[in-house]
């Protein structure tokens, strides 16, 4: 395999493992992996937007930045004397 025996492979393996480590020497990996699998629309994927944390912050803040719907029906405080609305059909 291009002139490189197995011992060569086992020692540039060990190297690799020493310079970067094996927790982002497999995390490489698996997003390549990904990577090739999710095919070309998925080329710019990062292993940190898998995070549940991520993606639900990501969504609580799209919803902070959207503008309020001004056609939903607004509420008011109820004054002292007016008692709550109760909905027999919906209990």
């Amino acid at each position: 395999m291009f002139g490189v025996g197995l011992q060569e492979m086992v020692v540039i393996a060990f190297v690799a493992m020493l310079v970067f480590g094996p927790d982002r020497l497999f995390a490489h990996a698996a997003r390549d992996e990904l990577r090739t699998e999710l095919g070309p629309e998925y080329s710019d994927l990062q292993l940190r937007d898998l995070d549940p944390r991520t993606i639900v912050r990501k969504h609580i803040m799209e919803a902070m930045n959207e503008p309020a719907d001004d056609d939903r029906p607004r509420s008011r405080p109820l004054r002292a004397d007016e008692t709550p609305p109760f909905d027999l059909d919906a209990t």
